[in-house]
C-alpha cells in the first residue's frame, strides 16, 4: 500500500476535503496560456489609440484602444523594456483601471502570474473589434516617479500609455494615435501629424517600434527654433517651459544649438531620420531627463537654461549627447538590443560603446559647437577622470559589469555608490574613448583620429533609419580599418580591468594631467551652486547638502575611516555652527597641523563628536599641461570645417 493510500484512509473525510478544495481551485483559476512568442508577420489591421492629456490637476492620463480581434485567446502586453532606459523600467504600478469591452459587454481579463506585464483575455464568438478603456497615473511627487504632467507641461511617453497584442514583432503593430491636449496648447514631436481638430490631434499610423520611440512634449509656452535652416531635412528645437520668459532665447544662444547641429553632420558625414526634433523643458516642477530616440530627444532642465546662460555651460552638453545617439544607439545598436518587441530583455554588454561613446561625442561637439568653452569642457573632463581615479570600486568590480546595472539597481539612490559603483560605463566609457582617440592620432602622426571611426562607423546608409547592429568584433574592425592596431585586447583590459585608478592614459597622451590645488573650477563652483552642495570628495573624502546633511561619501576615505555615512548631518564643524565656509575655513587652518577638524554630528536621535585626522588642505581637480607635449585636446575640441 502506498503511502498516500495510507493516509487516505486514516484521514478519508480530510482528503475528500482537500480533493474537494483541489478541484474547485482548479476551475476557480484555471491554467494559463502561455504568452505567445514574436513572430515576425504583421498584425491583422490598424489599432486605434486615443489618448486623453487635460486632466492637469489630476494628472491622470486616460486611453480608449480599440484593436482588431479574432475569437479565441489572445494577450496583451503592457511595455516592459523600454528603449533608452536600458532596463525593465515601465511603470507598471501606475497601470490601472483596465477595462475591456466587446459589442458593449465585458470581457474579463487575468494577469499572467509570470511574466506580469501580459494580460490574458478570451475573445468571444462573433467578434471583430475589442475595446479597452484604462488610465496612467503619473507620478504625484517625486518619491512616486519623475514629473511627467504638471499645469503646464506634458511629457507623453508612449509606452505609458499603450497596450499592444503579444505574437508579433513591434514593428509589424501599425497604430493609429491621437491626442487631446489642454485648450490652445502647442507640442513638438517626431510624429507626422495627421490633422488638428481643436485641441485634438491625430497623428498618421505608425509601426509601433516608431511610435513608442516618439515621445511628445506639450505646453502652455511653447516655442519652436529652426536649428538647420534651408535643410532639406528639418531640425527643430521645440520649447516649453514653466513660464514664457524662460523661452526668451537670445540670436547667439540658438546659434550655438545650429552650429552644434552643422559639427554633428559634419562629424558623422550623414543623418538617419526624416527630420529630427529636440525636445526641451525649462522647468522647476517638470522631471529632468535626458533620453535618445531615434528621430527626437528628450531634455528636461532648470528653466534658466537661457536666461542664465553664463551659469548653466555644464548642463549644455545634454542636447549634444542626446542627439549622437540618433547615430549610436538608434541607428548603429549593438546586436544585444536587436530585441522584437518591448517585452523581450536587452543585452546590455555593449553599453559602453553605445552611452560611453556617446558621451565622449557630446562633450567633443559641446566644446566644437561653442556651447561649452574649451576651459570648461576641459574643466569637465578633470571632474570625470578624478571622479573615476579615486573610486575604490574598481578593485572587485569592473566597469564591464557595470552595463548591468539599469537591470540591477534601476537607478535607485545608492548608499555607498564610490564602494558599489552605478552606470560607470557612461562618464569611464568616455575616457576609453579619448584613450582610442588620442591613441589613433599618435599612431598615425595626427593623420587620422576617432573622427574618421564616427565617419565609417555611423556614416553608413545616408538616410536609412532601419538599425545597423553591431557586435564587438565589428568594432575592432572598424577601428584597424582606421588605424592598424591591436585594439581588441586594448579595450577589453580597460572596459575589464581593476586599475589601479582611472584609465587615464589618453589624458596623458592629449598633453594634459590632473592635478589637485586648493581652488574649485568655474564648473565645480557651477556644480556646487546647482546642486546647494559642497564637495570636499578629494580631501575630506565626503560632500555636504545645504541642511548639512553627509553625501557621497568616499569608501576608505577621511570621513569614512573617521565612521561617516550618508545618514548624518553636521550640527557644527570646532564648535562652529555648519555652513559651508565653517567647514571649508577648518580645512585650510588645518592644513600642516596637527591638530583634528571636529565635527559634531547627529544621527537620528543621537549626537556625537567626529575627529578628521586631515591636514592637506583643500584638493579641487582641474588639469595642467604637460610641458613639450603637443595638445591633442584642443585639436579635439576644435570645430570642424
Amino acid at each position: 500500500m502506498t503511502s498516500h493510500a495510507m493516509f487516505s484512509r486514516l484521514l478519508p473525510s480530510a482528503a475528500k476535503s482537500a480533493s474537494t478544495l483541489a478541484l474547485a481551485l482548479a476551475f476557480a483559476f484555471p491554467a494559463q496560456a502561455a504568452v505567445p512568442a514574436p513572430v515576425d508577420q504583421p498584425y491583422p489591421g490598424t489599432i486605434v489609440l486615443k489618448v486623453d492629456a487635460t486632466n492637469l490637476s489630476q494628472q491622470i492620463f486616460r486611453m480608449r484602444m480599440s484593436v482588431p480581434v479574432k475569437p479565441g485567446p489572445m494577450t496583451f502586453l503592457y511595455p516592459q523594456w523600454l528603449p533608452a532606459n536600458h532596463g525593465p523600467s515601465g511603470p507598471l504600478t501606475q497601470f490601472a483601471g483596465l477595462k475591456f469591452t466587446a459589442n458593449g459587454k465585458p470581457v474579463e481579463w487575468t494577469r499572467d502570474p509570470v511574466e506580469v506585464f501580459a494580460f490574458h483575455v478570451t475573445v468571444p464568438e462573433g467578434v471583430t473589434t475589442l475595446e479597452a478603456e484604462y488610465q496612467f497615473l503619473s507620478p504625484l511627487d517625486p518619491g512616486q516617479g519623475r514629473i511627467v504632467m504638471t499645469d503646464d507641461i506634458i511629457g507623453l511617453q508612449w509606452p505609458s500609455v499603450t497596450l499592444y497584442p503579444a505574437g508579433y514583432v513591434a514593428r509589424r503593430i501599425q497604430v493609429q494615435p491621437s491626442l487631446t491636449l489642454p485648450a490652445g496648447w502647442q507640442y513638438g514631436t517626431a510624429l507626422e501629424t495627421a490633422q488638428r481638430t481643436g485641441d485634438e490631434i491625430q497623428f498618421k499610423t505608425h509601426d509601433l517600434e516608431t511610435l513608442i520611440d516618439s515621445p511628445l512634449f506639450a505646453g502652455r509656452h511653447f516655442k519652436q527654433f529652426d536649428l538647420d535652416p534651408g535643410a532639406k531635412v528639418r531640425v527643430s528645437l521645440n520649447v516649453v517651459a514653466d513660464n514664457p520668459e524662460s523661452l526668451e532665447a537670445k540670436p547667439e544662444q540658438i546659434a550655438a544649438h545650429r552650429a552644434m547641429v552643422d559639427q554633428a553632420l559634419k562629424l558623422f558625414g550623414s543623418h538617419h531620420y526624416q527630420h529630427y526634433d529636440f525636445l526641451l523643458a525649462l522647468s522647476d516642477d517638470f522631471g529632468g531627463i535626458g533620453r535618445e530616440h531615434h528621430q527626437s530627444s528628450e531634455n528636461g532642465v532648470k528653466p534658466n537654461y537661457f536666461t542664465e546662460w553664463t551659469r548653466n555651460e555644464a548642463t549644455r552638453e545634454l542636447l549634444p549627447h542626446e542627439y549622437t545617439h540618433s547615430w549610436n544607439g538608434k541607428f548603429r545598436r549593438p546586436a544585444g538590443q536587436n530585441v522584437p518587441n518591448f517585452n523581450t530583455p536587452l543585452q546590455n554588454e555593449l553599453l559602453w560603446v553605445y552611452e560611453g561613446q556617446t558621451q565622449y561625442w557630446g562633450g567633443v561637439l559641446g566644446a566644437r559647437s561653442g556651447l561649452v568653452s574649451q576651459a570648461g569642457a576641459r574643466d569637465a573632463l578633470a571632474a570625470t577622470a578624478a571622479r573615476y581615479d579615486s573610486v575604490a570600486d574598481r578593485a572587485w568590480r569592473a566597469m564591464q559589469d557595470t552595463v548591468n546595472d539599469p537591470i540591477i539597481a534601476g537607478r535607485r539612490a545608492l548608499a555607498w555608490s564610490n564602494w558599489q559603483r552605478s552606470e560607470d560605463y557612461y562618464s569611464e566609457g568616455a575616457l576609453i574613448w579619448l584613450d582610442v582617440d588620442t591613441r589613433i592620432r599618435e599612431l598615425s602622426g595626427d593623420k587620422r583620429s576617432l573622427d574618421d571611426f564616427a565617419r565609417a562607423f555611423y556614416g553608413i546608409d545616408k538616410g536609412s533609419m532601419l538599425p545597423a547592429f553591431y557586435t564587438f568584433e565589428d568594432v575592432v574592425a572598424a577601428l584597424n580599418k582606421v588605424q592598424k592596431f591591436d585594439w581588441a585586447p586594448f579595450l577589453r583590459s580597460r572596459v575589464e580591468g581593476h586599475g589601479p585608478g582611472a584609465p587615464l592614459d589618453g589624458l596623458a597622451r592629449a598633453g594634459w594631467k590632473l592635478v589637485y590645488t586648493d581652488t574649485p573650477t568655474d564648473t565645480i563652483k557651477a556644480a556646487e551652486e546647482r546642486s546647494k552642495s559642497a564637495d570636499f570628495s578629494y580631501s575630506l573624502g565626503f560632500s555636504v547638502r545645504a541642511d548639512g546633511g553627509i553625501s557621497n561619501v568616499v569608501w576608505d576615505g577621511v570621513g569614512f575611516r573617521a565612521g561617516l555615512a550618508g545618514n548624518a548631518t553636521i550640527v557644527a564643524v570646532n564648535s562652529k555652527v555648519y555652513k559651508p565656509e565653517v567647514l571649508k575655513a577648518a580645512v585650510k587652518a588645518a592644513k600642516g597641523g596637527k591638530a583634528p577638524i571636529e565635527l559634531l554630528v547627529k544621527k537620528g536621535n543621537t549626537l556625537r563628536t567626529i575627529a578628521l585626522d586631515y591636514h592637506d588642505g583643500l584638493r579641487y581637480p582641474r588639469l595642467e599641461r604637460i610641458p613639450g607635449t603637443p595638445d591633442r585636446l584642443e585639436a579635439i575640441y576644435k570645430a570642424l570645417k
